[in-house]
């Protein structure tokens, strides 16, 4: 064992100040004490559920937004495609 390995002697020191501080503020519930939920509640669910709606009719290609990126990662593809082709066609001398 080194030197420097060796314990070092010391005392646990309570701080009274900690007693001191307000507790942290705790924010509100999403709840009355009636157990009504909250106006803003309400509206963050609606509008979470809206942009539900509208991210998955984009997905499907329902919109006409959803409908270009489709068409767009289609023309990729063929075009993607055709060059392979035109490699392949190329390695075997035609």
């Amino acid at each position: 064992m080194a030197a420097t390995d060796e314990p070092i002697d010391g005392e646990i020191v309570e701080d009274g100040t900690a007693l001191d501080k307000p507790l942290p503020q705790v924010p509100p519930s999403d709840y009355n004490q009636a157990g009504v939920p909250t106006f803003d509640y309400v509206r963050d669910r609606i509008e979470n559920r809206v942009a539900t709606s509208i991210g998955s009719q984009e997905l499907a290609g329902e919109t006409p937004e959803g409908k270009a990126v489709e068409d767009q990662f289609e023309a990729r593809e063929r075009a993607g495609r055709d060059k392979l082709e035109e490699i392949r066609r190329q390695m075997r001398g035609e």
